[in-house]
């Protein structure tokens, strides 16, 4: 079989951008690019091999992101909060037997999943959850108001939080594993953004029931700290990037069809300079992640400062790289019509800031700072005493 990047390659990204603009003016789901994943069986590679999929590497998983994020925003970041999901069932999962055929299934039918993890009485706040499960015998209920669930019409599956009982402390979470015939969604607000139209993040009421063995073993701190926050870092990243990579990609091919224009061409090499240090932020918060055994991740103080401090550098760098990049390329880039425009990946890149907003991570990392030991020696990790 042809590699995953590959596959994305010469497949789903030419099906991506070539549908992007069209995604974006009419804020449209993705459908011909989710459709093309599907076809080349990209929803379930991170599955293990004994259960159907290709056991790909998150190194692997983060290039395709890249891949998809210079073809079109919406749809790597759509790719990418799957993968998001499917990881922790991947990595919390496996340990129950619904799980594991949940897995199979994935993989066999490449289901799209999706998450529920705001609320509206929460201010998107994922670490706490009004709502609660309510367990009878060996079912369970869920109701879920003010809910942001991006393309949740076209989700085959939901992961929800919620409270572990009626009686939990809102901090006291569980994800449930919610297949399309378990759930319905009422609609209260839509998706009507600035930038990543193709995300479809309406608002959404969502009523749901299973069996408990759907619900998690993990509590769901641990696997937000464990597996969410840094594959969702990690892949937001590299989507962020990629759309970074396509717009600078837009200036150079600017200033090669005028090349009048010397004074743009520092302007290329600063965008340039700031588009590698992105990348080598990526590079080497990827190598922490993967030599980090996975039982030491959640109480890795220094995996959660890395990824963390990934995410703000570069979602506050890809606006950098798009506005330098905007000026290169002067009105030509502005305009809408034209073939250098960067209007489409400045809208979706300003965006990332607020995805899990840059200010509640600088504030949940400044406590973090007050307890961190700090360590003299270059290569250490910050941890060591």
């Amino acid at each position: 079989m042809i590699a995953p990047l590959e596959r994305a390659r010469d497949v789903v990204c030419v099906v991506a951008a070539r549908h992007a603009d069209a995604v974006d003016a009419d804020g449209r789901f993705p459908s011909e690019a989710i459709a093309a994943l599907k076809d080349s069986r990209l929803m379930g590679v991170f599955v293990p091999r004994e259960l159907g999929g290709e056991g790909a590497t998150v190194s692997q998983l983060a290039s395709i992101c890249h891949l998809l994020g210079r073809a079109c925003g919406s749809t790597g970041l759509i790719y990418a909060m799957h993968l998001i999901q499917t990881a922790c069932i991947v990595l919390h999962g496996q340990e129950n037997a619904w799980q594991r055929d949940v897995l199979r299934q994935v993989a066999a039918e490449q289901l799209l999943l999706a998450s529920a993890t705001t609320e509206g009485a929460t201010g998107g706040d994922l670490g706490r959850s009004e709502c609660a499960i309510l367990v009878e015998g060996s079912g369970f209920t869920l109701e879920k108001h003010g809910a942001v669930i991006s393309y949740g019409d076209h989700a085959d599956m939901i992961l929800a939080t919620a409270r572990r009982s009626a009686d939990a402390a809102a901090s006291d979470q569980v994800l449930a594993v919610v297949p399309r015939r378990q759930f319905s969604l009422t609609q209260t607000a839509n998706w009507d953004a600035l930038g990543m139209r193709g995300t479809c993040s309406n608002t959404y009421s969502l009523r749901a029931h299973g069996h408990v063995d759907q619900i998690l073993p993990a509590a769901y701190g641990d696997i937000q700290n464990d597996t969410m926050t840094p594959f969702a870092h990690l892949t937001w990243s590299c989507v962020w990037l990629g759309i970074a990579v396509d717009a600078l990609s837009r200036a150079r091919r600017y200033l090669r069809s005028h090349p009048t224009r010397t004074l743009a061409q520092g302007r290329l090499v600063d965008a340039n300079m700031k588009l590698q240090q992105m990348r080598a932020d990526i590079v080497g918060a990827l190598r922490l992640y993967e030599v980090v055994p996975g039982t030491n991740r959640t109480g890795s103080l220094a995996l959660l400062m890395v990824m963390n401090n990934l995410k703000i550098s570069v979602s506050s760098g890809v606006v950098e790289v798009i506005h330098q990049a905007l000026m290169v390329c002067g009105i030509s880039g502005y305009r809408n019509d034209s073939p250098y425009s960067t209007g489409r990946h400045l809208r979706d890149a300003l965006s990332a800031m607020l995805m899990v907003s840059n200010d509640r991570i600088a504030a949940g990392m400044g406590k973090m700072l007050l307890v961190q030991r700090v360590d003299s020696d270059l290569l250490a990790d910050g941890e060591q005493p």
